[in-house]
């Protein structure tokens, strides 16, 4: 049960404990690792995983309401790549400037900040920079997002390591200390009925017209009501590529509902599984895992990692 303390490769400490994908499950890693952060740090950053959508609404709604914990901030990544695409732009592309498609694309983005502003948080948008981006694109961006009322910073931390993410942590730590009245609020009440907690998510973050249950999915629904577990949060199973459940409706899409598929309950966690569309419970990992090619070589050294 005792979170894994690593590093990264510039010393800062880590704990690795529970991964679930926020895709098919909570996204988050374990409260015993955070509280015992929080314990030991002056700052602590967590992820939650697979869209903010999914992810971060899971983090707040879930994690925060079970641990109480009160975030000070939320850091959205992005990509001037994954953006263009979301304004479509083929994959074959992406490397190419387009401007326009970048605009487009970043509703997406758009909408991203506007469902974390809802939960109280200041938000700081961090563009992971590929060599690709074109100064055009990043200056379109960064207008965007100050338009929006978010922060926004240039990460470079995959070519130049924690140089690359100064400004990044000095940009949330400023919004940390500068928000002087933490208004952090959940989406949806412990009091709200299972379906209406499902309801608000599906139209308050995904932006459906409502939901698309049959008579035994809504019985489902109130039979765990009548059981006592209308309480529990909702933990929803997407796909995190839209958000709708059909992983090619890419941009903002309007005009849609939300399929339930099936309504689990796992009373152990303290939440109800809602799957919707197509999305299976089986994470999809590679047939040949990355483990295969590390090694530990005569010296001591690990190898395979990079």
């Amino acid at each position: 049960l005792a979170p894994n303390l690593v590093q990264t490769l510039e010393g800062t400490p880590a704990f690795i404990h529970g991964g679930p994908f926020a895709n098919i499950a909570h996204g988050c890693n374990s409260v015993l690792a955070t509280k015992l952060a929080l314990g030991l740090a002056d700052y602590v950053v967590t992820e939650a995983g697979f869209g903010a959508d999914l992810g971060a609404e899971k983090f707040f709604d879930i994690k925060c309401r079970k641990a109480g914990l009160k975030p000070d901030a939320a850091v959205i990544v992005c990509t001037v790549r994954a953006l263009k695409m979301h304004g479509g732009t083929a994959k074959t592309e992406l490397t190419k400037e387009n401007v326009p498609t970048l605009v487009k694309g970043a509703e997406n983005l758009r909408q991203h900040i506007e469902n974390l502003g809802k939960f109280g948080v200041p938000v700081v948008v961090a563009m992971n920079h590929f060599v690709s981006d074109t100064q055009a694109e990043v200056d379109t961006l960064k207008k965007k997002v100050a338009e929006w009322g978010a922060t926004f910073v240039v990460s470079e931390g995959w070519a130049k390591g924690g140089e690359g993410t100064r400004t990044l942590a000095e940009r949330v730590i400023g919004a940390i200390d500068g928000n002087h009245a933490p208004k952090f609020k959940f989406l949806y009440e412990d009091g709200l009925p299972l379906w209406d907690k499902m309801h608000t998510i599906a139209t308050q973050i995904y932006r459906a017209d409502g939901l698309d249950a049959s008579v035994a999915i809504k019985k489902r629904f109130q039979t765990l009501q009548e059981q006592g577990y209308g309480h529990l949060p909702i933990c929803v199973a997407k796909t995190q590529y839209s958000f709708t459940t059909d992983a090619n409706a890419l941009g903002t899409p309007r005009g849609f509902t939300i399929p339930v598929r099936e309504v689990r309950l796992s009373a152990g966690a303290g939440f109800v599984v809602v799957i919707t569309g197509d999305i299976m419970t089986m994470p999809g990992l590679p047939k040949a895992p990355a483990a295969e090619k590390i090694d530990i070589d005569s010296s001591g050294r690990v190898v395979g990692l990079f």
